[in-house]
């Protein structure tokens, strides 16, 4: 008997008339919790890493832009690109939901190397770090999906199945819960137990490395329950998804990093 809820408003609550929508709420909780841990793995001294506090806020900014554009840029390329090039307009309107994690993989990663370069830090030891407390952001986002009904798993007949009462009687897999806990709450346990316990932060972007291959595997497996983008639909006749294609390449990409930070001198 699958599980009935009554669908949630997008707008966690108004201020002034302006709503707030969980979406945003979403980032924005995600960015303090994610900065505020930064900070503090950045204070130990095998770190390596010293900014003061206007390079530190200026990183922030850096970093914030890095994944609002290109977690909009990559969603834009990768999952709906006729539909924009329609509708230009809407690209700016992220509050409607629509980002991709593989693009603001890459913007961060741009962000973060643009200021090693300006403020003459390590960006590998920088992206291990970032390697750590990333899983954080990913948790609220999946919350947030799961609370917008969006991306949303495939049917199923499973007791924990959903059904979100008024807007569908077809009961679907959680799958934003599953990568909440997949991407989130593991991927963080297991980086956090990575950085805190072996040698790894030694070898610069070792860590990014694993994170990097530990994510496409889990997202790969999250997308077996999700139901395919209702644009772009299956990629091949024995159901391979954009999510898993985006995946795949990324965990070619961490092997290849991981296997250069540990064998570089």
């Amino acid at each position: 008997m699958a599980i009935h809820i009554n669908p949630i408003s997008p707008v966690a609550f108004s201020v002034f008339g302006l709503d707030i929508r969980w979406y945003a709420l979403a980032y924005v909780v995600s960015f303090i919790v994610i900065f505020w841990l930064l900070a503090r793995l950045m204070r130990n001294r095998d770190s390596g890493l010293n900014l003061d506090k206007k390079q530190y806020d200026d990183f922030i900014t850096y970093i914030i832009l890095g994944v609002v554009i290109g977690g909009r840029l990559g969603y834009v390329l990768f999952y709906n690109l006729p539909f924009f090039i329609s509708h230009p307009l809407e690209i700016i309107q992220i509050w409607h939901g629509g980002m991709s994690f593989h693009g603001g993989l890459l913007g961060v990663i741009t962000a973060i190397f643009l200021s090693a370069h300006r403020y003459h830090f390590n960006g590998w030891k920088m992206l291990d770090l970032g390697a750590v407390v990333t899983p954080l952001g990913l948790f609220f986002g999946r919350i947030a999906n799961f609370i917008n009904m969006e991306v949303m798993g495939r049917t199923s007949d499973v007791p924990w199945a959903v059904v979100f009462d008024g807007y569908s009687s077809v009961p679907r897999h959680p799958s934003p819960l599953y990568e909440a806990f997949g991407e989130g709450v593991f991927l963080f346990t297991f980086m956090f137990l990575l950085y805190k316990k072996t040698n790894l932060k030694k070898h610069p972007g070792a860590l990014a490395g694993i994170m990097g291959m530990s994510y496409a595997v889990i997202r790969i497996v999250c997308e077996l329950f999700r139901a395919p983008d209702a644009q772009i639909g299956f990629l091949t006749s024995w159901g391979l998804t954009m999510g898993q294609l985006l995946s795949g390449v990324l965990f070619i990409v961490g092997a290849t990093m991981f296997t250069w930070a540990m064998t570089r001198k």
